[in-house]
């Protein structure tokens, strides 16, 4: 108990840090960069407040008006909303009940694992160099040597948990060691058992909740948090090289 008060002690410190060193690198911004960043901060808030999204009787019509384009168009509405923090479950919904469940499966893993990708350069291209000596921290420098080391199991756990926000856990992934690859490979495995519930469901998920899905959320989400525990109980090889945020 005492080492994991102390553990929560030094990771508060180390936020704590971090948010004055962000307060200390935004002041060195010019006024236009400053402009930039705010315009377009307020600009995804707006997106994710007031923008409605379209329900599944919305994309039937859109459908019929598209004709054979639609495919590649809710493919790609899919990947760029997923971008940021808003419900997928309307997509994945739709992408079943549009186009079947193998085609809408397939259409749901491609385009979220995608997303997820174009999320962790982004931000790791954004963030990367600044956050990187700042993960040599004690309270999380050895998560991150772990995720680097092992990181596709606590993803593709967290993935099983369908409370953990998708877009969010891309945004925290960006900024850990973890490789690209095992987090594309853990994201589109650990979203199969969620995303075919709502692909193979959807008509069940667009009115109330049935009891079989909520179990079977539940069910997943306690296999999640095994792998979790299985992940922190199992020894990791150690790397010969430092760990870095590329």
């Amino acid at each position: 108990m005492s080492s994991f008060m102390s553990w929560i002690k030094s990771f508060a410190e180390f936020l704590s840090g971090l948010l004055k060193d962000a307060v200390a690198s935004i002041s060195q911004w010019s006024w236009t960069r400053r402009l930039i960043v705010a315009a377009t901060t307020i600009a995804v808030l707006a997106v994710i407040f007031f923008v409605d999204l379209p329900g599944v009787e919305q994309l039937r019509t859109w459908a019929d008006g598209t004709g054979s384009w639609f495919i590649a168009l809710f493919w790609l509405c899919y990947v760029i909303l997923t971008l940021f923090p808003l419900p997928r479950t309307i997509w994945t919904v739709s992408a079943g009940v549009l186009f079947g469940p193998v085609t809408g499966l397939a259409i749901s893993l491609t385009a979220l694992t995608v997303s997820a990708v174009i999320a962790l350069l982004v931000v790791r291209g954004l963030l990367g160099e600044w956050m990187r000596p700042r993960l040599k921290h004690p309270a999380v420098a050895g998560i991150n040597a772990h995720l680097e080391r092992r990181g596709w199991l606590a993803i593709a756990s967290l993935r099983l948990v369908a409370g953990v926000p998708f877009s969010l856990l891309n945004y925290a992934a960006a900024l850990t060691a973890i490789p690209m690859g095992q987090f594309a490979v853990a994201t589109l495995v650990g979203s199969i058992p969620t995303t075919a519930i709502g692909v193979f469901f959807g008509d069940l998920l667009t009115g109330q909740m049935h009891p079989g899905i909520i179990a079977a959320m539940i069910v997943c989400a306690l296999v999640g948090i095994g792998g979790l525990i299985l992940d922190s109980r199992m020894p990791v090889t150690q790397l010969s090289q430092g760990n870095t945020v590329d």
